[in-house]
């Protein structure tokens, strides 16, 4: 039992598990906004069930794919996976755990959830090969976290509307911005390897130039959630504290500041996310 516990932590640990606070709020937020309120006990850990198993299916199919590369790259030789700390094997059990425990989660949340989770799936285990063959890989991951608040309103609702196409939207520009800026770390690497980042194919000024014109995007979309919903101001007052938290992560990260990427990447886009969903919260709470 201690040896199968230790290996689970390392899986945990492989698949960067905290990092679930970058799509996890919006999809609690598209879950309130759906339900205008609170949807039940049994809809939130249904939801929270189908995060966790998606979130550790992508990432656990990303780690063993990018195997070979990861035990050669000098950020991620160290990673669980790459050491033997986790086997393969072990690895592939928990995948397969992780996606019976969305598909469990979605048959249980309603008929269009249980449908459209083979489609969530091909992107959630999809986007891992994309780097192969195409930069545009970061658009690709972007939509496949922009899926999270999508999801969510279909499972209160059993439909889709506006202010979830506006969300997804959001967290496809958000990510695949920050997205952008992470993969500068791995740049020659992805050269030498034959690998299709954005960074690796266009340099690094043009990919500051991309991030910052997807995350513009991102608030245009915010103000498109904000507006298709009806949000009032503190939901508003959000947008702008968003529009105020990526123009300080443009600004710490440039041509020669490039070790600031991992401040920039986990702090800030974390208090984006979670004042986020709080002030949407909140707002709501408001109008309620």
């Amino acid at each position: 039992m201690r040896k199968i516990l230790s290996s689970l932590g390392a899986v945990l640990e492989m698949i960067k598990f905290p990092h679930t606070i970058f799509a996890l709020p919006f999809a609690l937020l598209a879950m309130a906004w759906a339900a205008g309120g609170w949807p039940g006990w049994r809809v939130f850990i249904l939801i929270l069930l189908a995060m966790a198993g998606a979130r550790s299916a992508a990432m656990t199919f990303n780690r063993i794919s990018d195997l070979r590369f990861d035990k050669e790259n000098p950020r991620t030789m160290r990673w669980p996976l790459s050491t033997g700390e986790v086997t393969v094997g072990f690895a592939w059990g928990f995948l397969a755990v992780s996606i019976a425990a969305l598909l469990l989660a979605a048959a249980f949340l309603n008929p269009l959830c249980l449908m459209l989770s083979p489609a969530a799936l091909v992107f959630l285990l999809g986007y891992s090969v994309t780097k192969r063959f195409t930069w545009l890989c970061h658009i690709v991951l972007g939509f496949t976290d922009g899926i999270a608040p999508l999801g969510a309103w279909v499972a209160v609702t059993g439909s889709f509307a506006a202010p979830a196409w506006w969300l997804c939207a959001a967290v496809t520009f958000w990510v695949a911005g920050f997205d952008l800026l992470y993969a500068l770390q791995d740049v020659d690497f992805d050269r030498g390897h034959r690998l299709y980042s954005f960074p690796a194919r266009f340099g690094i000024g043009p990919t500051l130039w991309a991030s910052g014109f997807l995350h513009l995007l991102t608030v245009a979309c915010y103000a498109g959630a904000a507006w298709s919903f009806g949000a009032g101001w503190l939901f508003w007052l959000g947008v702008g504290i968003s529009a105020l938290l990526l123009s300080i992560e443009h600004a710490l990260i440039g041509p020669g500041h490039l070790s600031r990427i991992n401040a920039a990447f986990f702090t800030l886009n974390g208090y984006l996310s979670v004042g986020l969903m709080l002030l949407g919260f909140a707002d709501l709470w408001l109008k309620l």
